[in-house]
């Protein structure tokens, strides 16, 4: 193995992109490389002309969709009380080009904002390319608590879908607003920055990149879901994990990890695993490598290691099949009345949909509105006025009550943070509710009962119980692209996500009629 960065080492990437392109055409890291599965980056070397797939087409849009908004705040010209006769020049290159001859240009003619930027160069004897958002140009540094003089320096802004910080009253953390980005020194605000692998290497590279050049400030911007405001930070605490990435070893071979499944590279590290019938078929990622360490590597000497679960899981895998139940009596929570929950959320702005479905009747709670302000208020105090309403119902017919989802972290998240942001709901009565057995979360106990070949997700037991969805090729990840098409009239989009949506809760209820009857079928571990 090899790193990266290696040109001449046998087996390294640098030494297969040398054997697979002419020297005009070289395959350059970004940060994307970096992050998660490292084999991928031998892949594209080795295989360029393979195209994305579908899932990822749908996705940029979205990232096209940030970037517009972002673009059309920023600013254009001084405002007034900026001294209008001083010249401010902002730079929008085409970013179809590629080339970082434009942004070289303009990073000479002193552009105040420089947006679609683009820079290569080398960073430890390995090629890479960083795609900027926006480089802003900042005439002093802080040097000693002065503000020196240094001349045109740059400060890259990254675009994310992350949220980049969150309101905290006791941290503290420069901010700019997007539309006097290049106009306004940051202000310090009450918020606690989110840190995403992606965003620091994304800065960290242009960072170094810009100090091939000499005008590298050492902070960097992130613009997250909230497109008004650029969080400012110190950058250069993100240099060192970005040179040990590009130093370390790239893989020979495939590994499947979670992420394989929606990789354009799939098809083809799929048959080489099953070639070396690789352990990450069965215990992915770094599930496997304790045993592959223990000199199990593959999944054959896993089974004739006879060691118990694991070996049980290699042998169900082998013969396909996908669950297995664990010894002993199942015990599943019922009630008198009981409601299934699911919910939709927009990345990390809020919750749109919530569901519930009763037995006989699926009641969806959703606005098309954009979250974060009074439709969404709005629509959850009518979810949970509803679901109140059942439970003190069936508590005045003497009658027990419980309401239940699958894997309960995002519906405890949104119910938390939803009760904080709205004060038309209690978030005293939410989180006493959620700490009641009258809020169960059936993945807990299905994860307690039973064992899957790959994973015990919804999608992975709804078969296996008898439910299909409707809808089959919906996830979570597509459910952000849908939700974008819906939020602009698409009624097909707005179908199909409410579908998703009763989908989902109708197959939690079909999963604990299942546990509750004992796990009919399956066999035993």
């Amino acid at each position: 193995m090899g790193s990266v960065c290696a040109e001449r080492v046998p087996g390294s990437i640098a030494g297969i992109v040398n054997s697979v392109h002419s020297v005009n055409s070289p395959v350059e890291v970004r940060a994307s490389d970096l992050v998660g599965c490292r084999f991928r980056l031998r892949q594209r070397a080795v295989h360029p002309d393979v195209p994305p797939l579908p899932a990822a087409l749908e996705r940029q849009p979205q990232i096209d969709a940030a970037r517009a908004v972002v673009f059309d705040l920023l600013p254009v010209r001084r405002a007034v009380g900026d001294g209008r006769r001083r010249a401010f020049v902002r730079r929008d290159l085409d970013p179809a080009f590629g080339t970082d001859e434009e942004t070289l240009q303009a990073l000479a003619d002193g552009a105040h904002l420089i947006t679609n930027a683009t820079l290569r160069g080398t960073i430890d004897g390995c090629r890479v390319v960083a795609e900027i958002d926006v480089l802003v140009r900042v005439d002093g540094l802080l040097i000693g608590g002065d503000e020196v003089d240094t001349g045109p320096r740059y400060m890259p802004v990254a675009i994310s879908n992350h949220r980049v910080a969150r309101e905290h009253p006791q941290a503290h953390i420069d901010m700019v607003f997007t539309n006097r980005l290049g106009l306004s020194a940051p202000l310090t605000v009450n918020a606690k920055a989110r840190h995403h692998t992606i965003d620091g290497y994304r800065l960290a590279i242009a960072e170094l990149l810009l100090r091939e050049h000499g005008l590298a400030t050492g902070r960097g911007a992130l613009i997250g879901q909230d497109r008004t405001r650029a969080y400012v930070g110190d950058i250069t605490r993100f240099i060192p994990p970005v040179r040990a990435a590009l130093a370390a070893p790239v893989p020979s071979e495939p590994k499947r990890l979670k992420q394989c499944a929606s990789c354009r590279f799939w098809p083809l590290c799929h048959p080489r695993l099953e070639e070396m019938d690789d352990i990450s078929l069965v215990l992915p990622g770094g599930g496997g490598d304790a045993w592959r360490e223990r000199g199990y590597p593959t999944v054959q000497s896993l089974i004739d290691a006879d060691v118990g679960e694991p070996s049980a899981v290699a042998r169900a895998w082998r013969a396909g099949i996908p669950v297995l139940r664990r010894q002993g009596p199942i015990t599943m929570p019922r009630a008198d009345v009981e409601v299934d929950v699911d919910m939709e959320a927009y990345l990390d702005q809020g919750a749109y949909l919530w569901g519930a479905f009763d037995g006989a009747t699926y009641r969806p709670f959703v606005t098309w509105s954009d979250v974060g302000g009074e439709a969404e208020e709005a629509n959850f105090a009518a979810f949970w006025s509803w679901l109140m309403a059942t439970r003190a119902a069936a508590h005045a017919a003497g009658q027990s009550f419980k309401a239940y989802c699958y894997a309960a972290g995002g519906e405890n998240h949104w119910l938390k943070a939803s009760a904080r942001r709205f004060t038309s709901v209690d978030a005293a009565e939410v989180q006493a509710f959620i700490a009641s057995d009258e809020w169960v979360d059936v993945f807990a106990h299905a994860r307690r009962h039973l064992v899957g070949t790959d994973g015990l997700g919804l999608k992975v037991l709804g078969p296996v119980v008898g439910f299909e969805w409707e809808d089959d090729d919906v996830d979570g990840e597509r459910s952000i692209v849908l939700r974008r098409a819906a939020r602009f009239g698409d009624a097909r989009a707005r179908a199909m996500l409410v579908r998703y949506n009763e989908d989902d809760c109708r197959a939690t209820r079909a999963v604990r009629d299942f546990l509750t009857a004992g796990a009919p079928g399956l066999p035993v571990l």
